[in-house]
């Protein structure tokens, strides 16, 4: 199957790369290739491959500031209770909720069950899987005694150049990551090498239960609490991590004379020491959950960084404003190129990530389903489908029976896809996680935007199953209201903002639109097959209620109370993705315009945009756009509180730690809006006079 999607992506992509062939792609990525002179507090300088990452503070390692060395398969449990009846994952019985006149039990941490509950949330949390730096003979040296500091990530070939002086002489460091094994390459220059003035040490952190772990995860003060142990032979040595039941291996291996030593006393820390002979070093570091021993040469994951970078940067679509003297454009620009650069190292994996990517852990360091429609689309809107195909359709796939075993246990027929959850597919306990609903159109909006660019039998069979336990779910889940005749979303249940009672929520207006338009694509999906559509599919897409009206614009819900004032204006302005994220409804009345334009109106001028962050801006520049207001979609995705840092990484701010990556993919996917149009308006969507130029984006929904 994926040798055939490859097919088409070939067909398709390259002849509209090739028939532009005006953007010199190497020089507008290599003008923002991150250059720095100190560490960061916040973010690394990152190599990686999507399903694997190493950050580094300014020395080319993790010397000073322990920044993450992350995969997708790191994962870690601390112990089950013992609690009498908390023993295990099967004892958690969650809670009732009265649902439209019948109790249904909902994944809820429950006040009888305190301990497995909270097990459940904070277990399994993905681990730093180790710290690498320099070892400066026993001296206590800070960054601050390091001179002439300099580093620069070439984005263009995924390579970390960093220097520095110390005791008067020059230290020069290449550090690289293969792209395609959890395998780090480093090199090292300098005299001090040869002096015993300077090697390297590998040291290894204990899990926390926090929440958050940013910007470092983990901690290396509680050694009596996992083990180490080491396994030397000629030239390469392997670590062995034991965490309770989770075990991975280091493996270690360099070209030069050196020798590897530790622990250190009273830690997890190993020195690698070259010989007095030596003035370079090169060493390859592979991270694995099995001992395995060959490890790539250090030239092999250059040249296969340098390969894959390159096709990286060549394949899919483009954006180029490197020629407008504008600073707004050379910001977006900015903002592009390092987006593209961090969603391709941190959520080009094979489960989707987690909101902070592999720089650090955030909520456990697991992964919200509701927001890869955010992480991930953009791989599919820049023509990067094989990167989007490293975790869809097969996450859905994997997760289908349990999500058909969650629906069923509630008494609703097809798959209910949870929220906050793991590669095991459970969905951790909460409220807002158990009745949060948003999640479950994405697959169609998935299908439908793969099926543009692969309009054949393999994606129609290989989305089927999925799109349609999905609407078997959706048209389940819709409550016949007899006094309306109409089908209600809620209650109980949560919108996409939040911050609203799930008792009172009924008929969100973004979650309404999304509704339908997910059983309108899963009706085309089977009508494309030549395949039967249920009846009730069709019954509940035409009678859902109508979408929520207040003071002549869109409301957040069904009545509620005191709309586009307080509270009603705070959170994410799902409203503004009714006509913006998603096109107009193919069936059904269509959209009052007036109120749309009411709606972005009031949203621009009344909402609380201090309380709002991440994909919220990107989501209402697309709704701009859509509305024909380019300027106001570029102020939007400027905004001051939509911030990225000098590397590129999306600022947390007040509300979640740095980075938060939808950030960056919602940014994505607004550009590509900009740049390649969408169905009735194809085409570029840049301000006036700016002379874009761009290759290979097909028009959106």
């Amino acid at each position: 199957m994926i040798s055939v999607r490859l097919f088409t992506f070939l067909l398709i992509a390259l002849p509209g790369v090739q028939a532009t062939c005006g953007i010199d792609r190497r020089k507008v990525v290599r003008s923002f290739n991150p250059h720095r002179n100190a560490s960061s507090k916040t973010t690394p300088l990152q190599v990686g491959n999507g399903n694997f990452a190493f950050g580094v503070d300014v020395t080319g390692l993790q010397t000073f500031s322990p920044f993450a060395t992350m995969s997708t398969w790191g994962w870690h449990n601390f112990s089950l209770p013992t609690t009498n009846g908390q023993t295990s994952v099967d004892d958690f019985t969650g809670l009732d909720w009265w649902t439209h006149g019948r109790l249904v039990n909902y994944n809820q941490p429950n006040p009888a069950q305190n301990d497995i509950s909270t097990w459940l949330i904070q277990n399994p949390q993905r681990v730093n899987l180790g710290m690498i730096g320099f070892w400066f003979n026993g001296d206590d040296v800070t960054e601050e005694i390091l001179e002439s500091k300099s580093q620069t990530l070439d984005l263009w070939t995924g390579k970390i150049s960093s220097s520095f002086t110390y005791k008067g002489a020059s230290v020069d460091v290449e550090t690289w990551a293969d792209s395609s094994s959890d395998t780090i390459g480093i090199t090292v220059e300098s005299e001090l090498l040869s002096g015993g003035s300077l090697g390297i040490f590998f040291d290894f952190p204990l899990p926390t239960r926090n929440k958050f772990d940013a910007p470092f995860v983990g901690v290396f003060n509680a050694t009596d609490k996992h083990t180490t142990s080491l396994q030397s032979g000629e030239n390469s040595a392997t670590i062995r991590h034991d965490l309770d039941a989770t075990s991975y291996y280091v493996s270690i291996a360099w070209e030069s004379e050196a020798e590897i030593s530790g622990p250190v006393d009273g830690t997890h820390r190993y020195i690698l020491k070259p010989s007095k002979a030596a003035k370079k070093i090169e060493l390859a570091v592979a991270f694995s959950p099995v001992s395995d021993t060959r490890i790539s040469s250090f030239n092999d994951i250059t040249s296969a960084s340098e390969a894959w970078w390159e096709s990286f940067w060549k394949s899919g679509a483009f954006i180029d404003l490197s020629h407008i003297k504008s600073p707004d454009a050379t910001e977006l620009q900015r903002r592009t190129i390092l987006s593209q650069y961090l969603t391709a190292v941190n959520s080009a994996s094979s489960y989707p990530p987690q909101e902070s990517g592999l720089v650090n852990n955030g909520w456990y360091g697991k992964f919200h389903l509701e927001m890869i429609l955010w992480h991930l689309l953009q791989f599919a809107r820049w023509n990067q489908f094989p990167l989007l195909w490293r975790s869809l359709p097969n996450m859905y796939t994997q997760y289908l029976d349990s999500s058909v075993d969650r629906a069923k246990a509630q008494g609703y027929d097809g798959a209910r896809w949870g929220k906050m959850t793991d590669p095991t597919g459970r969905s951790a306990p909460g409220e807002i996680n158990s009745l949060l609903i948003w999640q479950q159109p994405h697959p169609m909006y998935f299908a439908e935007i793969e099926y543009r660019s692969f309009p054949n039998e393999t994606t129609l069979n290989s989305w089927d199953a999925v799109l349609t336990s999905t609407a078997d779910f959706m048209v389940s889940y819709a409550f016949f209201n007899e006094s309306t005749k109409h089908y209600d979303l809620g209650p109980p249940m949560y919108p996409a903002s939040e911050n609203t009672n799930p008792n009172a929520t009924v008929n969100p207006a973004f979650e309404l639109a999304y509704w339908r338009f997910g059983l309108d694509v899963a009706i085309r999906w089977k009508e494309r097959q030549n395949l039967a559509v249920p009846d009730k599919w069709v019954e509940v897409r035409d009678n859902l209620a109508p979408l929520p009206i207040s003071d002549d614009a869109l409301a957040v819900y069904e009545g509620i109370p005191n709309m586009w004032k307080k509270t009603t204006v705070q959170d994410h302005p799902a409203m503004s993705a009714v006509f913006g994220l998603l096109p107009p409804p193919s069936s059904g009345p269509s959209l009052n315009m007036t109120i749309i334009k009411n709606t972005a109106d009031k949203i621009r001028d009344l909402w609380d945009l201090e309380d709002c962050w991440g994909w919220d801006f990107p989501m209402l520049a697309m709704n701009s756009l859509r509305l024909g207001d380019i300027d106001q979609a570029v102020t939007y995705l400027l905004h001051p509180l939509f911030e990225f840092d000098d590397a590129g990484y999306p600022v947390g701010g007040s509300r979640v730690p740095t980075p938060y990556f939808p950030g960056s993919s919602s940014f994505l996917l607004a550009m590509a809006m900009m740049a390649g149009g969408w169905d009735g308006e194809p085409g570029m969507h840049f301000p006036e006079g700016w002379n874009a130029r761009v290759e290979g984006f097909v028009p959106g929904l």
